[in-house]
């Protein structure tokens, strides 16, 4: 009997474990359904972690951009300041430059009586010019160059066959530049095609 109960309990197993195989199949199926929908959802979110991470490095790199552009801009602006502070101040002072050319046309050197205030003019606007020279005011004198719009103002046209067309015959004004940058244009007479 013993024997008998013990087949009757092995095959009461296996009936058993046969009924529970296909449900735990069923239950390993609806797990592994739920982890692989996990798995997508992780795997998604990870891509769309990995976008926000993307847009956010584009964004961070935009705004570094930008802040470098702003540091430039605000350097070159200082450095303007800088070069370009004195440009009322000398163009001021250009009024004065003209008095002592007209002064010193004025005078006769030849005549002894003016000959010592001819020098003192020269002296005194060679001076004055070298100071605006050591604060980088040049002087553009034109004449016989190329008519320049950027540096030059036509006051009038001449007809000259001497000279090639578009050239500055005359000069009534000297301009100037200071640092490169015209601050005043030279005034000047060109020549036509007769």
């Amino acid at each position: 009997m013993s024997q008998e109960t013990n087949k009757d309990h092995a095959s009461a197993k296996q009936h058993t474990d046969s009924e529970q195989k296909p449900q735990s199949e069923a239950e390993l199926t609806d797990a592994q359904l739920v982890a692989e929908a996990a798995e997508i959802d992780a795997v998604g979110e990870v891509d769309a972690l990995q976008q926000q991470v993307a847009h956010a490095n584009e964004q961070l790199l935009r705004v570094q951009a930008e802040m470098q552009n702003v540091r430039r801009r605000a350097e070159r602006d200082v450095e303007n300041a800088h070069k370009f502070a004195l440009e009322k101040f000398a163009t001021e002072l250009l009024s004065v430059v003209d008095n002592l050319e007209r002064a010193l046309t004025a005078v006769d050197a030849e005549e002894q009586s003016q000959k010592a205030l001819a020098e003192g003019l020269e002296l005194t606007l060679k001076t004055f010019i070298d100071v605006l020279a050591r604060f980088n005011v040049a002087v553009v004198e034109p004449e016989g160059q190329p008519f320049d719009a950027d540096l030059h103002q036509a006051v009038s046209t001449v007809p000259n066959a001497q000279v090639e067309p578009n050239t500055v015959i005359e000069v009534f004004q000297k301009g100037y530049t200071l640092n490169g940058r015209l601050i005043r244009p030279a005034m000047v007479v060109v020549s036509t095609a007769t």
